[in-house]
């Protein structure tokens, strides 16, 4: 059988493309694996059938692009998920949006899956209104925070959680590009699956930066912005966090700093690297399992076609959730506290009281 996936949103991560990533002639014409119309492409067993964006030009343009007739592109996505019997739906609009657009899928289209973008959502009380509803619809909310779904990260956390790798993990720091929603969610989504742990308390800073209105031709101010602070993880775990960086001076790094070794890892230079630790001597080894490091190049295009894959899976029923919103929540618990502890000058503590659950972190 073949499975049935429609989008809302067809915007860049959709799979019209994205300016910073790709070359301007390319966008709206090229057909991108990195995206989600470039997973569903790649993979047995599921076939895009229909998309649906307020802005017809570009549900235009993406029609075209990806080749679906005119009665498959949809100015309303409840129209959509009326007309279509879809087993999965991806949310690929603002994250501002998520909220409304994942409840309005289980709600009325009734998919098994709902293959979410990341972060997955601005404030914290709609992420679990999200998680709710997916449960009362018996729903699996599969969050893209992409680099779960590629075989080096996976392999790591299972050397990490599985095989004891670093032991006890005492202290990580962590670098990244602004802006926190946008990006950062990678780096902190990356820090809380490889750790498998929720933040305890945060003291965070923001710089009020973001470099999206020149990367993205964005018209709209936000609150996304640059930032970082200090995190401790309720498994005692001490990070230091950086996400202030410019884009084109950024690397994608974390150290940890364990009882068994030390863990470098360089995503934007693809360099990861491993000392055991040993009657008080570390010593370089190979990660075992894992030939090479995590590149943009290679591992981030893979991980849409192995997300779709992994849709696949659990539409079977023949796979946990490897991205679930429980998970997504973590990270942007931590991004909310950084913006709650800038502007009340005080350290926040997770999990947030009710009220500052509600405080709600604008993107694009």
């Amino acid at each position: 059988m073949t499975y049935r996936a429609g989008i809302i949103g067809a915007g860049g991560i959709a799979g019209l493309g994205i300016l910073g990533m790709h070359d301007e002639e390319d966008i709206g014409r090229k057909k991108f694996e990195a995206s989600h119309a470039g997973g569903y492409a790649a993979t047995d067993g599921v076939e895009l059938v229909a998309i649906a964006d307020l802005d017809e030009e570009k549900l235009s343009t993406f029609g075209d692009a990806w080749d679906l007739p005119d009665d498959a592109l949809y100015a309303d996505h409840t129209a959509m998920l009326e007309a279509e019997d879809l087993d999965v739906v991806s949310v690929c609009t603002p994250s501002f949006l998520h909220h409304d657009h994942v409840t309005d899928a289980v709600e009325i289209g009734d998919p098994d899956v709902v293959w979410c973008e990341k972060p997955i959502a601005s404030s914290v009380s709609d992420a679990e209104g999200m998680i709710a509803a997916c449960e009362e619809a018996d729903a699996e909310l599969l969050v893209n925070h992409s680099f779960r779904f590629t075989e080096k990260l996976e392999r790591l956390r299972a050397l990490v959680q599985e095989e004891d790798l670093l032991g006890d993990v005492h202290s990580v720091s962590a670098q990244y590009r602004m802006e926190l929603l946008r990006n950062s969610t990678h780096l902190l989504d990356t820090l809380v699956y490889l750790l498998d742990a929720r933040a305890e308390s945060v003291t965070g800073h923001i710089t009020g930066e973001n470099e999206a209105v020149e990367s993205l031709d964005a018209a709209v101010d936000v609150d996304d912005a640059g930032g970082g602070g200090f995190v401790v993880m309720d498994d005692g775990t001490f990070v230091t966090v950086d996400c202030t960086i410019p884009r084109e001076d950024s690397s994608m790094t974390l150290n940890f700093v364990g009882s068994g070794g030390k863990l470098y890892m360089n995503n934007d230079d693809g360099e990861w690297r491993y000392w055991g630790l040993e009657d008080g001597e570390h010593t370089e080894a190979d990660l075992p399992g894992i030939e090479g490091a995590w590149t943009w190049d290679e591992d981030y295009q893979r991980a849409f076609p192995n997300a779709a894959a992994h849709v696949v899976a659990l539409l079977d029923g023949e796979a946990e959730n490897r991205s679930p919103g429980t998970d997504a929540l973590r990270s942007l618990e931590i991004i909310v506290a950084f913006y709650l502890s800038e502007y009340t000058g005080g350290r926040v503590e997770i999990p947030l009281s009710r009220p500052l659950r509600d405080v709600t972190i604008t993107s694009w």
